[in-house]
């Protein structure tokens, strides 16, 4: 024990630090600001920005164009698929007509020429019409 005041039956104190909690706590708050981008980190990120911008914009015009060409083909496609059909459609025409051909020229009363006759020959002439 310590000798206070010449009394050695006292308490002995808590130091003045340990007493000072009691009495009111002292906190302390740290402020911190913050402080602003520099121009030409600012200038970066803009740049940054600008290029993805500039690359997703050209990917997306080459997908719309690959879209526009391949809309184009299908188109193409579907055009010969049905062109096919009508020239198969037409086909079948001629064929019925090229044998029917020589039962309608008996009908109109043409005959075949032999392999002593000679087939006559007839030039094509234009007709125009109109005043001469």
């Amino acid at each position: 024990m310590a000798y206070t005041r010449g009394n050695l039956a006292m308490k002995e104190r808590a130091n003045a630090e340990q007493l000072k909690p009691n009495r009111y706590k002292e906190t302390t708050k740290v402020v911190t600001r913050r402080t602003g981008l520099p121009p030409r980190e600012k200038f970066l990120y803009l740049m940054t920005v600008i290029v993805c911008i500039a690359i997703a914009s050209v990917l997306v015009g080459r997908y719309a164009n690959i879209y526009d060409l391949n809309k184009q083909m299908h188109t193409a496609n579907q055009s010969i698929e049905k062109s096919n059909k009508e020239m198969a459609v037409i086909e079948v025409q001629k064929e019925k007509l090229e044998s029917d051909i020589v039962a309608k020229a008996r009908e109109l009363g043409y005959i075949e020429p032999s392999a002593d006759q000679e087939a006559i020959r007839v030039q094509r002439t234009s007709v125009t019409t109109g005043t001469p």
